[in-house]
């Protein structure tokens, strides 16, 4: 609270409209599914839509671009290797979190 009212009711107005916003358009399909059904290559389309979201989130980290070069290898895209070849060998997620970062802080101690 700044003290002034008239700040602070725009302030609880923004944050309630964001509420409402990211409400319904995170549950506007629960919410509407039945009455606006998805045509089937829309649902094969979105089968896709972790998976893209998850590589969308995850290289821009592990391959950072600079400007005027291509993306840069560091200490975390060696690890996310050593992880993804302990997940090859052991199938465990539990495994792959331990392993890559236990491999991220040991690059990081040698290097």
């Amino acid at each position: 609270m700044t003290g002034d009212p008239e700040y602070d009711w725009y302030v609880f107005a923004v944050i309630g409209m964001l509420m409402l916003c990211s409400f319904l358009t995170r549950c506007g399909y629960y919410l509407f599914g039945d009455y606006l059904p998805l045509r089937e290559p829309v649902r094969r389309a979105l089968r896709y839509a972790p998976t893209a979201a998850l590589v969308g989130i995850i290289v821009p980290e592990l391959l950072p671009w600079q400007q005027g070069a291509g993306p840069t290898l560091d200490l975390k895209a060696a690890a996310a290797l050593i992880a993804l070849l302990v997940y090859w060998r052991t199938r465990s997620t539990l495994l792959v979190i331990v392993g890559g970062m236990a491999a991220y802080w040991l690059l990081d101690f040698l290097f």
